[in-house]
């Protein structure tokens, strides 16, 4: 008889095992069910290389609207496989221009004085303080 309690215990553990497999299980799969897939920004930002998110956040402070379009779109071609390969900020700039979104970059010029890059406006004026003189 003490073969039988012990088998019933056995396998009353086993059951309790096996429910408490069933539970977590359903509940991972409610996790990855309610987990919200990324967004069209978030699937161009995982693709954008070099100066791609300064464009990018350029765009949408000057073009809210426009470059959410774009952006949407570009995540679509991205999710569907159309496009597999990186946009850098050149790339991404150039795209804006081709569809009448002419987003304004800071620009700056160094150019090279006593071994140092010197912004070209500090340059010129320091060139106009010597010329004063």
């Amino acid at each position: 008889m003490s073969e039988d309690r012990e088998l019933e215990a056995l396998k009353a553990r086993r059951l309790a095992e096996m429910r408490k497999n069933i539970v977590s299980q359903s509940q991972k799969q409610e996790k990855t069910e309610t987990a919200a897939p990324p967004s069209y920004r978030e699937i161009v930002i995982s693709h954008l290389g070099y100066r791609g998110m300064e464009v990018l956040q350029n765009a949408e402070s000057q073009f809210p609207n426009e470059a959410k379009m774009v952006i949407e779109r570009l995540g679509q071609l991205f999710q569907t496989g159309e496009i597999n390969e990186e946009i850098d900020g050149g790339q991404l700039l150039a795209l804006f221009r081709s569809v009448g979104i002419y987003v304004r970059m800071q620009t700056k010029i160094n150019i090279e004085q006593d071994g140092k890059f010197v912004s070209l406006s500090d340059k010129l004026s320091n060139t106009d303080d010597h010329e004063n003189l």
